[in-house]
């Protein structure tokens, strides 16, 4: 019998605390099972295996990415939307590092098309759709602002910048700047 309160989603939601507190890659069903003070074995009631439980982890993350992008999006355009959708992303990696790795997290073929990963991809096409961008520069456009999205965020919370002026914010400002200059001056193939 599974002990009493414990569902896929408690455990879920605890594992994305956990992975908060000590990193996405430490997260697993024993970590899992000594935060509640169970046996490993009452865990594989609700989840297979410390893959399924990141992978459960990494959708969670994704949702609640989305979710607060779509908020910080409505009746935003052009550059107000892309700092928008920028700010929700390193805010969200800010706030919850072990859940933003997880929203990094390898998907197989199945979860990631049942994922919140496409919201993400149209929110950011319709972004775009103000700069006046076709395919494949569109294309080309959301695989420029994710790199720079993750790369900024992952550099500033592993302490690249922290030990150098200017500050950090100004940074984070003058590279949406630089790239709302970009995306209204796409370059001609």
């Amino acid at each position: 019998m599974a002990r009493a309160g414990l569902t896929a989603d408690r455990l879920t939601r605890a594992g994305a605390e956990l992975a908060d507190e000590v990193g996405f890659e430490q997260v697993t069903v024993s970590a899992l099972a000594r935060r509640f003070d169970v046996k490993v074995a009452s865990l594989y009631s609700h989840v297979r295996n410390s893959h399924d439980l990141k992978t459960r982890i990494a959708l969670l993350a994704l949702e609640e990415l989305a979710d607060r992008a779509a908020e910080a999006l409505a009746g935003r355009a052009g550059k107000d939307a892309l700092t928008a959708l920028a700010d929700v992303y390193r805010d969200y990696a800010r706030e919850h590092p072990g859940r933003y790795a997880a929203a990094q997290f390898r998907l197989d073929p199945a979860a990631a098309a049942a994922s919140a990963g496409g919201r993400h991809a149209q929110m950011t096409r319709a972004i775009l759709r103000g700069y006046d961008l076709t395919e494949p520069d569109q294309t080309h456009a959301v695989r420029l602002l994710g790199s720079v999205f993750h790369g900024y965020v992952s550099l500033e919370l592993g302490g690249g910048f922290s030990h150098s002026a200017p500050d950090t914010q100004e940074t984070w400002t003058r590279i949406l700047d630089a790239l709302d200059a970009l995306l209204r001056n796409w370059p001609e193939r």
